[in-house]
């Protein structure tokens, strides 16, 4: 798993890292980034692996986005030596599947891990996703607005006083919406 080349000093590059546990929707978040509108973009994405890093240009930009593939074996591998991951980062996009909510507790552990890790460095724009609030389709029936309310507050707990970050409800069900919460 190698990081992606640097760009040339006249060619740099926004660089968003976005990072969550696996089957978060992440790479169907990078698609939405990239303008892809085919749906069969957003049926059973294959599992990233390792970090894949998506360069392209919208809007008069130039965007290196990082998809950190979320199973455990990466996660900890990320840890061994995360500033090669976090180095020059311009925002990072925490993402959370709101349907699976047996893993939040994982999700939100993650989320303590990397908070830890990049706290020393220079102030990064952090964003938290929580992804999949697709209106049509609930997965789980167990997912009631107490529960959101809930693993909001968990997530506002783990970020220092203070610090700058954002909380959206975020869905691909109309190719891509994102709602600010905080």
């Amino acid at each position: 798993m190698k990081p992606s080349k640097k760009p040339k000093k006249d060619e740099e590059s926004i660089k968003i890292v976005l990072i969550g546990l696996d089957n978060s929707g992440k790479t169907s978040i990078l698609n939405c980034l990239k303008s892809i509108k085919r749906i069969s973009a957003f049926s059973n994405p294959m599992p990233t692996k390792g970090a894949d890093v998506q360069e392209f240009e919208a809007l008069n930009s130039k965007y290196a986005i990082w998809d950190l593939g979320g199973q455990q074996a990466y996660r900890d591998e990320y840890f061994i030596d995360f500033k090669k991951y976090m180095n020059e980062t311009n925002k990072i996009i925490y993402v959370i599947d709101i349907q699976d909510i047996k893993r939040y507790e994982t999700a939100l552990l993650y989320l303590k891990r990397v908070m830890f890790s990049i706290e020393k460095q220079n102030k990064i724009d952090f964003s938290v996703f929580l992804h999949k609030f697709d209106p049509d389709l609930v997965f789980n029936h167990d997912l009631n607005e107490k529960r959101i309310n809930e693993l909001i507050k968990k997530i506002k707990e783990i970020f220092p006083p203070k610090s700058a970050y954002s909380i959206y409800k975020t869905t691909i069900y109309a190719i891509f919406e994102k709602n600010p919460i905080r």
